[in-house]
């Protein structure tokens, strides 16, 4: 594991990249600037808990069907946000379908 600007290894910067969602994606990707890995676990945090916070408030516009819609939506983001932790944490890179292809375009752009 190689180490990264915040001065940690790798794997437990991917795993900060998660932790507040896309808060600490955006920070990173900013901070970050050469660990691909790190990049990467950012801006697919940054894509996929952001896509999740704007969905959240537009369906919280929406009686019951909205509301439940968001519920479901909310524990479906508990489960992937603790699988890619795990997964970063565990030095691996787990592609969220379509979510990916996102995040590979913001990583260039940051």
């Amino acid at each position: 594991m190689s180490e990264t600007n915040l001065g940690v290894s790798e794997n437990i910067a991917g795993l900060i990249a998660y932790v507040l969602g896309f808060i600490t994606g955006i920070l990173l990707l900013v901070i970050e600037k050469e660990n691909q890995f790190v990049r990467f676990h950012a801006a697919q945090s940054t894509v996929l808990f952001g896509a999740v916070f704007i969905l959240n408030i537009v369906l919280g516009f929406i009686p019951f069907l909205g509301w439940l819609i968001a519920f479901v939506l909310s524990m479906v983001a508990l489960v992937l946000w603790l699988l890619l932790m795990f997964k970063a944490f565990n030095g691996e890179i787990y592609r969220v379908p379509m979510v990916a292809d996102y995040a590979d375009k913001l990583e260039v752009m940051f």
